[in-house]
């Protein structure tokens, strides 16, 4: 995989765990895993900053704006920080802070692992409770946050206009109780009470809010009018005669010593906590010292946050099993004896592959150092060879599938070993959970479990056989195979919906060796359905932009399958749509030989929605802007960019003038 790939790759990933993260409270990695993902794109971008592009993850603030809760603009932008993986990184900051500022103070503070809010007050009363959304907008939950009993309704310094930013969390105690009332009613299982949190306040009904005991702590004072201050931790010692639950146990320090050894107190002390952080931040303390020190467009010069590498523990594999993947890949897991790891209970331990097994030295019996590296799955680290036992066992990957006793085989190049059977039973499940996902077919609720239930009862052997599912609704209702009338009516009524899909949905859902969804919205711009696709030949495939003779060879090896043109049809006869809506633009080239960088906030496009017209088009769109720019796309608080394309005489339109131009 090339740089350019490799940054393609880290975008979307990250991309995706935003979305899970900010939008749906249901992250799938931990913390430090997003950071490293984080960092790495930003080390490849700065190296080659070339392909910097204005949709990137590094250039934008965070979540999204859910459309069911009001809109409010923030009136003190809410930017994130600076993270800092090492200590190195902290002398550092505070080195960088005394050459511009004369013995400065610095506050050093637990980062409470919940939701950022801010608190408005008019005349000592609360008005408004508002997220953080996208750093601009945010959403109210004024109705969520009256219902949390450390938030103080009124305070007795009636200033005209108070803004307090704070973390919403929810204790250990609190998530410990919320779980046994679900074990006990038969209810939802959570994973993390960061998740149950975010989740809980920004419901519609202010009722569950009550119910599941959410705290807060303010860690900021953003406005007081008709009140000053001269040190953030002056402003932190008058909210606590106000009322507020501020931030515990700060530390005031003067040397980078003095820092590292308030940060490193609150690493050793952090899984005994009644609640959840995710690091620790460090703050200029002087509040005259933070103008001079100003920000960025992204992150103050101020302040950074140290995050803590994850928790480790030693335990024992008991024994290791297979798992078969959708493209018969063979992922060995450790069966662990189980211990707790950052909250939560683990038992199993992904080991990737035969080389990582050898590389580890690791053997069933082995004592183990592992991870948390997934919400779920941990990772193993390293064995410990001295705490071996006598009948310990060495592992290799089985010659023949576990699930379907077919051969198996090594991947040239790669470590991987796969199941060479394409009816392998672990193939057919993994292909239909793929096809139904978010990224394809988007089919909410057939999950996996939903799947595996559908294949065991016969409803389902492909992902065509999806789209007949309606032909036995009463027999589905009546089994409960995936829940009683409400769950199955949902199914069926996201399966009617996917019908409706664009064809680059339908190409990425059926899973196709190296090809994912840019290769499959690439396809649908030049094709103009389904069948234009399975008759291409190679020097048309060859042909397309970014495409290599992998990529091509792949294509024509599933459409030269019988099989794959039999389900296309099964999927033609259900009403699936196989046509492109965009392949009509695309032979519209207008923008051919045309660059746009796009900046600032637009009136009513996000970034990758004008990012995508432009390359329907033909034209590609740029990161930086340079002599052969040919158009800057302009909005609000544009910045740097803009001045940049007003010195070297690039045109700048803005969106109107844009879609002017597509008319």
């Amino acid at each position: 995989m090339n740089i350019k790939e490799r940054i393609e790759e880290l975008r979307n990933l990250i991309k995706y765990h935003n979305d899970l993260y900010y939008d749906k409270e249901q992250p799938e990695i931990t913390d430090y895993e997003y950071d490293q993902l984080v960092q790495e794109l930003k080390t490849l971008e700065n190296e080659h900053p070339e392909y910097i592009t204005s949709d990137s993850p590094t250039q934008k603030v965070g979540g999204t704006v859910k459309r069911e809760l009001r809109k409010v603009p923030h009136d003190v932008p809410v930017i994130s920080l600076q993270d800092a993986f090492s200590k190195e990184e902290i002398y550092d900051f505070v080195n960088k802070v005394k050459s511009q500022i004369t013995n400065p103070k610095f506050v050093v503070e637990m980062k409470i692992d919940g939701l950022t809010v801010m608190l408005r007050y008019h005349n000592g009363k609360l008005t408004e409770g508002i997220t953080r959304g996208n750093g601009e907008v945010g959403e109210s939950v004024y109705e969520n946050v009256l219902e949390i009993k450390t938030i103080p309704k009124s305070i007795p310094t009636e200033l005209p206009y108070l803004e307090v930013r704070g973390e919403v969390y929810m204790s250990n105690k609190s998530f410990e109780m919320v779980l046994e009332r679900e074990k006990n009613k038969g209810g939802k299982k959570y994973k993390t009470a960061r998740n149950l949190a975010s989740g809980t306040l920004r419901q519609l009904d202010s009722r569950i809010v009550r119910e599941r005991n959410l705290d807060m702590f303010v860690f900021n004072l953003e406005i007081s009018e008709g009140k000053d201050f001269t040190s953030h931790s002056e402003t932190l010692e008058w909210l606590k005669t106000q009322g507020f639950t501020v931030i515990p146990n700060y530390k005031i320090c003067s040397t980078a010593d003095e820092v590292w050894e308030a940060v490193s107190s609150i690493g050793e002390e952090r899984n005994k906590l009644p609640f959840g952080i995710d690091g620790a931040v460090i703050k200029v303390d002087n509040l005259s010292d933070r103008r001079v020190l100003g920000s960025t467009s992204k992150v103050p010069r101020w302040a950074i946050a140290y995050k803590y590498p994850p928790e480790q523990k030693e335990t024992v594999i008991k024994d290791i099993k297979i798992q078969v993947g959708r493209t018969g890949r063979l992922t060995p897991l450790a069966i662990l004896e189980p211990v707790k790891l950052a909250g939560t209970d683990v038992s199993k331990a992904t080991l990737h592959n035969q080389d990582f097994i050898n590389l580890k030295d690791i053997q069933i019996g082995d004592t183990v150092v592992i991870q948390k590296a997934g919400d779920i799955i941990p990772e193993v680290i390293k064995s410990i060879p001295e705490k071996r036992p006598a009948n310990a066992m060495k592992y290799t990957i089985p010659t023949n599938c576990p699930i379907c006793n077919s051969p198996t085989v090594r991947d040239e190049n790669v470590a991987d070993t796969r199941c060479i059977n394409t009816e392998c039973p672990a193939q057919q499940l993994g292909g239909i959970v793929y096809f139904a996902s978010k990224g394809a077919m988007d089919i909410e609720g057939l999950g996996p479990s939903s799947v595996e239930s559908l294949i065991s009862e016969g409803f389902i052997k492909d992902i065509g056989d999806i789209y007949y599912l309606e032909q036995y609704r009463d027999e589905l209702i009546e089994k409960g195979v995936v829940g009683r009338k409400k769950s199955t009516d949902n199914l069926l009524k996201a399966i009617e919906k996917s019908k409706e899909n664009d064809l680059e949905k339908l190409i990425t859902g059926l899973g196709i060796k190296n090809v994912g969804k840019q290769t499959a919205r690439v396809l649908a711009m030049n094709f103009p359905d389904i069948d234009a696709v399975s008759n291409a030949t190679y020097e048309q495939l060859i042909a397309l932009p970014d495409f290599g003779d992998i990529v091509a060879k792949s294509i024509l090896n599933f459409f030269n399958q019988e099989k794959n043109h039999q389900l296309i049809a099964k999927l033609k006869s259900a009403g699936v749509n196989v046509k492109s809506k965009s392949s009509e633009i695309s032979s519209d080239d207008r923008f051919s030989g045309k660059t746009f960088v796009i900046t600032g906030t637009l009136p009513t496009l996000k970034r990758d929605e004008a990012t995508k017209m432009i390359q329907m088009y033909g034209g590609k769109v740029s990161g930086s802007v340079s002599k052969k720019t040919s158009y800057v796309l302009a909005g609000e608080e544009a910045g740097s960019k803009l001045t940049k394309a007003q010195d070297l005489g690039v045109r700048i339109i803005n969106e109107e003038e844009f879609m002017d131009m597509l008319k």
